[in-house]
């Protein structure tokens, strides 16, 4: 027969632990209630050599909105959520997310609400997540939130995914260029510099450049790639830090295109945030703080910031996103206009969805534009070297043809 290794609480509120060797569970539990012992974990000791597992990671956006959205059926459907859970566990692909889900479900069964479970799982559930789940469990509805946070987790992941499509074009013909004019200078150029040392004559001036590229390259690519490194390094220091994360976050958000892009990711994240923890029942100071950590830029989060003070002032959302000048006007006039309504989760939406829709444009237009420029730039920076070390031979051949 298995042994259980169990952890629980006696009426005197102190913590106890021990091992039970039963053929299933749900005896262990049995066993505890008699002894008035409420039940926080019951573990299945392994069998033989136990080996030391390696540390749980979270859940993926994808596998996340699979469980949420499968999760809130069953839930929809009348099953305990003990049952639920289990049922989730058992079909879950990846080990690591059967454990995560496995650990809620204990839990769950030793008397924690999902909410304080899930809020011991950072990895896989976020602030987000488990305070909409908490203000679910609280509400009654907690199929109709899951159901919300479903289909924003599918929202995000399809805009996160548009996003890292606009990038990846550029990304990959850059570090091409990159390896490309690296072979050359380490490679390629010194078998035509050995050639034309002797030569003789003067060479041209592009062919000198790039020889004495070259010749650089050879004997300090250490030291080039040692201060690459260290600036890397320096840059990320300095972000980590409140002035650093929010000059650079400026900087970026003033990048031609790029800036534009980051900004309608933001506002449209920002937006959908706010609006179904809203409409999911979560007190909007809780909600603005939980939007303002999921920002993603340190201008738009003081912004979302200073918009939570102003609430707790008795002011209205709007007046602090107007003279942040980061929101444009049609972002604040919205919002201006569900609050004067009452209907400002419907408003956030609408705004999320048209931010959806920019997304969508701005990241066709970027791949239709840095295509052709990616191009040209890769074309001249290989072809001009290329055209620099064939000068030499053109004129050699003309000197020959004279004679």
């Amino acid at each position: 027969m298995p042994t259980y290794a169990w952890k629980g609480k006696t009426a005197g509120g102190g913590m106890t632990t021990g091992e039970l060797t039963v053929e299933s569970r749900q005896e262990v539990l049995d066993a505890l209630r008699k002894k008035r012992v409420i039940p926080i974990s019951v573990r299945e000791k392994p069998r033989g050599i136990e080996l030391k597992l390696p540390a749980r990671k979270g859940m993926g956006l994808k596998e996340l909105a699979v469980f949420t959205r499968q999760f809130a059926t069953m839930v929809n459907a009348g099953l305990p959520l003990v049952q639920c859970l289990e049922i989730l566990a058992a079909q879950a692909e990846r080990a690591s997310a059967r454990a995560i889900i496995t650990d809620v479900m204990h839990d769950v069964e030793g008397g924690s609400t999902l909410a304080e479970a899930l809020a011991k799982r950072r990895a896989a559930f976020d602030v987000l997540y488990t305070n909409m789940v908490d203000a679910g469990e609280a509400g009654g509805v907690l199929d109709q939130i899951l159901l919300r946070l479903a289909s924003y987790i599918e929202k995000a992941e399809a805009l996160r995914r548009k996003v890292r499509s606009a990038m990846t074009y550029p990304a990959v013909v850059c570090i091409v260029a990159i390896g490309t004019t690296v072979f050359m200078l380490i490679f390629i150029i010194p078998t035509f510099a050995k050639v034309f040392s002797d030569y003789g004559g003067t060479l041209p001036l592009p062919t000198r450049v790039v020889m004495f590229m070259s010749a650089v390259f050879q004997k300090f690519w250490w030291a080039m790639a040692g201060a690459a490194a260290l600036m890397g390094l320096a840059v990320r220091q300095y972000y980590r830090t409140e002035r650093g994360r929010r000059v650079i976050d400026r900087m970026l958000l003033r990048v031609p295109v790029f800036g534009s892009l980051m900004l309608k990711v933001s506002l449209a994240r920002l937006t959908r945030t706010l609006g179904t923890l809203i409409s999911s029942g979560v007190p909007i100071l809780t909600g603005l703080e939980i939007t303002a950590r999921t920002a993603g830029n340190k201008i738009i989060e003081d912004a979302v910031m200073a918009t939570r003070g102003s609430i707790r002032e008795g002011e209205t959302i709007a007046a602090p996103l107007r003279s942040s000048s980061v929101f444009p006007p049609m972002v604040v006039q919205m919002i201006s206009v569900g609050e004067e309504t009452g209907q400002l989760d419907n408003m956030l939406e609408k705004i999320a969805t048209f931010y959806d829709d920019e997304v969508n444009t701005t990241v066709e237009t970027l791949t239709s534009v840095i295509e052709p420029i990616m191009i040209v730039l890769m074309g001249t920076l290989v072809g001009g070297m290329i055209i620099a070390m064939y000068m030499p031979l053109f004129k050699l051949v003309n000197v020959v043809a004279g004679k």
